[in-house]
């Protein structure tokens, strides 16, 4: 009888002490596959600054996917400032930087303090601060300059066969920097799509191709691990807009 109660002691203790390793192994896990991601701002607010939707958006799905998440945003003073409720110029100045750490709850560093070894990937959300204070677009089309922070970034993610996610019209960082790159903006030649063309047909200009792709999709240029979705390029409902976006993040993490 003592022999049984003292063989059933050592298996349980023995179970017990395989169910701690497996938990042990499960967390080491968790812990090496926990993505890194540095997300890239460009002020805050869609007219003059990174689209509030669409940051959030990418927030969100990068918290459910268990990545490490950094935000970054240029130093430098934005093109101009939009007053939202007027959608008319605003006579004043305002920092980039300064104005992304709205949307980063004061969470944000320099961009010039990225570093490329610290992260496996990095994501950019759309909104016209994207065209206008990380590049040109806006004012030149695809004679655009790109910030040169900004192109050192997408290089060296680039270079560095590491995953990069645009959304709205921030592939457009892509096209400038990479040609021959494959990215979406939308759908061509479709009324809920209104601006598509005719960035699609710049795209196209650069030498880059251009795949039509709904607002719930996203594509991913394999070969450049670039992986774009169109966002608000699309009048679409908020939700539709999040489900994109949270594929491109997918995507993203999956290639990470």
């Amino acid at each position: 009888m003592l022999t049984l109660l003292l063989c059933a002691r050592s298996s349980q203790t023995l179970r017990t002490s395989v169910r701690t390793v497996q938990t042990v192994r499960r967390n080491l896990c968790s812990a090496h596959m926990e993505k890194r991601v540095a997300v890239v701002l460009a002020g805050c607010g869609v007219y003059d600054g990174s689209e509030i939707h669409e940051a959030s958006a990418v927030l969100v799905h990068l918290s459910r996917g268990g990545a490490q998440v950094n935000m970054f945003a240029p130093n430098v003073d934005q093109m101009h400032v939009i007053n939202h409720l007027k959608g008319a110029p605003a006579e004043e100045k305002r920092n980039v930087l300064v104005e992304s750490a709205r949307l980063a709850r004061g969470n944000i560093q320099d961009l010039s303090q990225l570093s490329v070894q610290d992260h496996d990937a990095v994501i950019f959300p759309g909104g016209f601060g994207a065209a206008k204070n990380l590049c040109t677009w806006a004012v030149q089309g695809k004679d655009c300059s790109v910030n040169e922070e900004v192109r050192a970034v997408l290089q060296a993610f680039h270079s560095s066969g590491k995953p990069i996610g645009l959304c709205c019209i921030s592939p457009v960082l892509a096209a400038k920097v990479f040609p021959g790159c494959e990215v979406t903006v939308g759908i061509e030649n479709d009324e809920k799509y209104p601006d598509t063309a005719g960035t699609a047909e710049a795209i196209t200009q650069l030498g880059c191709k251009h795949v039509s792709k709904s607002v719930s999709e996203s594509h991913v240029d394999q070969k450049n691990k670039l992986v774009t979705t169109s966002a608000f390029m699309c009048n679409a409902p908020i939700h539709q807009i999040f489900d994109g976006i949270g594929a491109m993040v997918a995507d993203v993490l999956r290639l990470a």
